[in-house]
């Protein structure tokens, strides 16, 4: 069985973790699979099973591997959602990082992820991604993202005008400094920062919210991810920034922007003991009350 792990750096502190992870892939006889960037990195610090193999392309993930392993936060596991490309593969999040809300398993229960894995004890949460449609190529060929696309004028420049339409008919112009349309799994990030409202992940909905409206009547609102929503931007200057994620690409103010389900969803493997509900109170603290 082999399992494919990706991650961006592993700090000196991690090491100890990151060797009883793979200690542990080599006990249950799991062959990693390890992208090629990280490979460089662990090869001569970290003991790796002798049947050890590199991947370098998403194309590389084949039906041979079972799951895909992200190692690290939160940030970590929305660079290996770039991977999937309407693979089925389902993704673990062993979290190395901080919050660690979407890679929820903690370095505690690095032998009992595995463990399930090979047991298949575990359960798979299928989250919705966000597609970018446009009249220019953005993002090269991963036009999705898990948690939310943005609109966001530039540092210097003033607040811009977003005219908003779901399927073509007007909703909103949002005199704003952006705008955020959040998935389920992304109203829990960015949209909630700006005073989104957290919703279940498989409450099939988009969140749009707006960042520093000047409107105070102007309030974020969940709308069926059925919907196509397309904007035109006015603004004073001629550029403004386009956001998938943690990716970000500097577009001219008369581009074609639309957003829409994608059509393949990210399966994210979570183990029994964790649920949405126990997420939001443990990492956000969420109805926290001392009384209780």
């Amino acid at each position: 069985m082999k399992v494919a792990i990706y991650s961006r750096v592993m700090e000196e502190d991690q090491r100890p973790d990151v060797q009883l992870f793979f200690d542990e892939l080599k006990k249950q006889k799991l062959q990693p699979v390890i992208f090629h960037s990280f490979f460089e990195q662990i090869k001569d610090t970290i003991e790796l099973p002798a049947d050890t193999e590199v991947f370098h392309l998403s194309e590389d993930i084949t039906n041979e591997i079972q799951a895909i392993i992200s190692l690290g936060g939160d940030g970590t596991l929305l660079d290996t959602v770039t991977l999937i490309r309407g693979n089925t593969v389902p993704v673990m999040g062993i979290n190395f990082g901080r919050l660690g809300f979407l890679a929820s398993i903690g370095r505690n229960e690095v032998q009992a992820s595995i463990k399930a894995l090979v047991n298949h004890s575990f359960v798979v949460d299928k989250r919705t991604l966000i597609h970018l449609d446009s009249n220019l190529p953005l993002f090269g060929d991963v036009s999705y993202g898990l948690n939310e696309f943005a609109i966001h004028k530039q540092d210097i420049a003033p607040m811009i005008k977003i005219h908003t339409y779901l399927n073509g008919e007007f909703l909103n112009t949002y005199w704003a400094d952006g705008l955020i349309v959040a998935t389920p799994t992304g109203s829990t990030g960015y949209s909630l920062s700006c005073n989104g409202p957290i919703v279940f992940p498989e409450s099939g909905s988009f969140v749009i919210t707006p960042v520093a409206p000047h409107n105070l009547n102007v309030r974020p609102i969940v709308v069926p991810d059925e919907n196509i929503i397309s904007f035109e931007i006015e603004s004073r200057s001629d550029q403004f920034i386009c956001a998938l994620d943690s990716r970000r690409e500097i577009v001219n103010k008369d581009v074609q922007l639309a957003v829409r389900k994608e059509s393949f969803s990210l399966s994210l493997i979570r183990l029994n003991e964790n649920n949405f509900l126990q997420t939001l109170r443990n990492k956000l603290t969420w109805g926290l009350d001392k009384r209780n």
